[in-house]
C-alpha cells in the first residue's frame, strides 16, 4: 500500500485574496486534478463529498472562469511530490471551511462542457478546516534555513 500524504493550506492574505498551497507526496507522475467539493463528509472517501462547490451555478471550467470548486491540476513529479500554489480573489477562506478538497485520478481538461473535468475517480480528500489565526500557532513549519518541512523531507531522502 502507498502512502499518499496531502498538506494544503487556504490563507485569507486581505479582504480580496486567497492563498491555497497544497503539496502531496506518494501519487503518480502526471497531473491530477484538484477540487473543492460542497461537503466535508468523508465518511465514504471522496465519494461522500458532494459535487464540486458550485455556489454561483456556473458551468465547469478554469481557475479564473469555472466554479469556485476549480482549482486547476497540480503536476506531480516523478518522485511522487506536487505543489500547487495558487492565488484567488474569487475564494473566500470563509466559504469553504467544512468543505473537502479531492485530488483526482486524472488531469481536469478545465473545459467548460463537462461537470467534473473528466478527471476520474478521487485518489484522496481532506476536509477545510479553521486552524489557529496568523500568528495564533506556535508550531515551528520551517528548518529556520528558508526551507520549509515538506522541502527538507525532499532533501533528506535524496540524502
Amino acid at each position: 500500500m502507498v502512502k499518499v500524504i496531502l498538506v494544503r493550506q487556504f490563507v485569507q492574505v486581505d479582504e480580496e485574496t486567497c492563498l491555497i498551497d497544497l503539496t502531496v507526496e506518494g501519487l503518480s507522475p502526471g497531473k491530477h486534478g484538484v477540487h473543492i467539493h460542497e461537503s466535508g463528509d468523508i465518511s465514504n472517501g471522496w465519494k461522500s463529498t458532494g459535487e464540486h462547490f458550485n455556489p454561483t451555478n456556473v458551468p465547469h471550467g478554469d481557475l479564473h472562469h469555472g466554479h469556485l470548486g476549480d482549482l486547476g491540476n497540480i503536476e506531480v513529479d516523478e518522485n511522487g511530490w506536487g505543489d500547487l500554489i495558487i492565488e484567488s480573489n474569487r475564494i473566500k477562506v470563509w466559504d469553504v471551511i467544512g468543505r473537502s478538497i479531492v485530488i483526482t485520478e486524472k488531469e481536469d481538461d478545465l473545459h467548460p462542457s463537462s461537470t467534473d473535468g473528466h478527471s476520474g475517480d478521487g485518489l484522496l480528500c481532506g476536509i477545510i478546516a479553521r486552524s489557529a489565526g496568523a500568528f495564533e500557532n506556535t508550531k515551528i513549519v520551517c528548518a529556520c534555513n528558508g526551507n520549509t518541512l515538506w522541502e527538507e523531507a525532499r532533501l533528506q531522502e535524496k540524502q
